[in-house]
């Protein structure tokens, strides 16, 4: 069978790196990367350290506007697919990349296969809900983390094709953790002590694009006096110098880091304070108090837990949470056995050879 994956960004680069070597066992897999994220701090050194094979094309699509991003991508996606002819559309979570490689797959009449399905914020103002809602209602096969998505596609008549798996990335977490811990040299080149400082990180347009917001986060870290790791996206600093913010002496500013470096700073932290999808569930995998700074999450079962808050960009719940959030329970095991890849090949191999 051959099996074509698009990615096209960080939290895509890590879930392929748990599924890719799985597939590649029993089948021939064309790996395909759009170049959503280029930056290479961002994007080549994850395919390095993470092992995951060379990509067969890097359609270099960049950065720009939704429309403009995604119709790139369907461009060259198109062209692609009627070169390799594969069997099975794979995408991964809830980017445009994820959005065009399904939706050119569905014109195509080539089976999609979605991995993270389900998921939903329930807030339309972010692309990222668009893409989910849109891809999930295209595929074929939806291999979805928690119970809770289950629940969300039923919600909207969508009952077909849908497996719960447990998380990929959670696959991912287990197997690198041991990898990570030789990645302590960041720890000491930081000069970083176990529990003695808090990890950030700042990148969703919602927060960035938005001075009043992006000023919220901002000074509540400042006030905080907290020592405070932050691996700076390029279009957070971007944002900042357009806006002429700036951080205090509290605030270590870094490069973004690969994934090794970053579950590394994770592992060592006190709490991790973040608006990214995937650092929340990262932080949940090895116990860890999270603040999310966005006004919903997609991973009401952290929440749900104790493990997480969701503190939007308000100032005083920012701070406040930085200094007094404890977790209130014991975890419980939401996010499936660590084997997540192994259930998607073998549902992949049941449902797909079946009709060939």
């Amino acid at each position: 069978m051959k099996i074509l994956t698009v990615v096209g960004a960080r939290p895509q680069f890590i879930k392929a790196a748990a599924v890719s070597n799985i597939i590649r066992k029993e089948h021939e897999e064309i790996l395909v990367h759009t170049g959503q994220h280029y930056d290479e701090n961002m994007s080549k050194v994850f395919f390095e350290e993470l092992q995951i094979p060379k990509p067969d094309y890097n359609l270099g699509v960049g950065s720009g506007g939704h429309g403009k991003q995604t119709g790139k991508m369907l461009i060259e996606l198109e062209e692609i697919y009627e070169k390799e002819k594969p069997d099975l559309i794979l995408v991964y979570g809830d980017t445009n990349s994820t959005l065009a490689g399904a939706l050119c797959g569905s014109k195509l009449l080539i089976p999609v296969a979605h991995v993270e399905a389900g998921l939903r914020s329930f807030n339309m103002n972010m692309p990222e809900e668009q893409n989910r809602i849109l891809t999930d209602h295209i595929s074929k096969l939806l291999f979805v983390p928690t119970v809770t998505a289950i629940n969300n596609l039923k919600n909207e008549g969508i009952s077909e094709g849908v497996h719960n798996v447990g998380d990929v990335m959670y696959d991912a977490v287990l197997h690198f953790k041991s990898l990570a811990v030789s990645k302590t040299s960041i720890i000491e080149k930081l000069n970083l002590k176990e529990g003695s400082y808090i990890l950030t990180t700042i990148h969703r347009a919602e927060n960035t694009n938005d001075i009043n917001r992006l000023k919220n986060i901002i000074e509540a870290l400042n006030e905080s006096g907290k020592k405070i790791v932050l691996p700076l996206h390029p279009r957070t600093r971007k944002y900042m110098e357009n806006y002429s913010l700036k951080f205090n002496n509290n605030i270590n500013v870094i490069e973004p880091v690969g994934y090794l470096e970053m579950i590394s700073l994770e592992m060592h932290s006190e709490k991790i304070v973040t608006d990214s999808g995937g650092v929340q569930k990262e932080a949940f995998f090895i116990k860890k108090p999270c603040v999310t700074m966005r006004d919903e999450t997609e991973w009401v079962e952290t929440v749900q837990n104790g493990w997480n808050v969701v503190v939007g960009t308000d100032k005083n719940k920012i701070l406040d949470s930085i200094l007094n959030f404890v977790p209130n329970q014991q975890q419980q095991n939401i996010f499936g056995d660590g084997h997540a890849a192994e259930k998607i090949l073998d549902i992949i191999n049941d449902d797909i050879l079946n009709i060939k």
